[in-house]
């Protein structure tokens, strides 16, 4: 099975749960793992929160009110990105944050509840932030395939 979907949305706080709605509908219609599709859906709410407080860049216009989310679910791997119009990440591998700051812990949580993670900066100069997770499956998917 393979599904694709991107949204663009403005830097707003109210995106953030609109976005995890939307992804976590896809992944049940689809049959996902309900703790895989959790996990993943924190990760997204984290890169989301991330776009939302620091991806408007400078001299960017009207671009820099909005960001956007890419999900795909091909096979056995769901990939999602999220990419702003932000300063993007100086260098890689991303900042990470210790235990007791005030922020940059949703970096490492992204970090620690996916398989694999891509800290980067856009063709545009804003930050791209993508990770993928092999997926688990019900026992009976909700989505029938014809």
């Amino acid at each position: 099975m393979s599904i694709w979907w991107s949204l663009h949305l403005r830097r707003e706080a109210a995106s953030v749960p609109l976005a995890r709605r939307l992804f976590l509908g896809t992944m049940e219609t689809a049959g996902v793992d309900p703790d895989v599709s959790y996990e993943l859906s924190v990760a997204l709410t984290e890169a989301c929160a991330n776009a939302v407080e620091h991806g408007g860049g400078a001299g960017a216009g009207r671009a820099s009110e909005a960001y956007r989310v890419t999900a795909f679910l091909d096979g056995e791997t769901c990939r999602i990105e999220v990419a702003d119009a932000g300063p993007g990440f100086p260098g890689a591998p991303a900042p990470v944050a210790r235990a007791d700051a005030e922020s940059g812990r949703g970096l490492r949580l992204i970090e620690e509840l996916s398989d694999h993670v891509h800290f980067g900066r856009s063709g545009r100069g804003g930050a791209v932030v993508s990770f993928d997770k092999l997926l688990k499956w019900k026992d009976s998917p909700t989505l029938l395939m014809a």
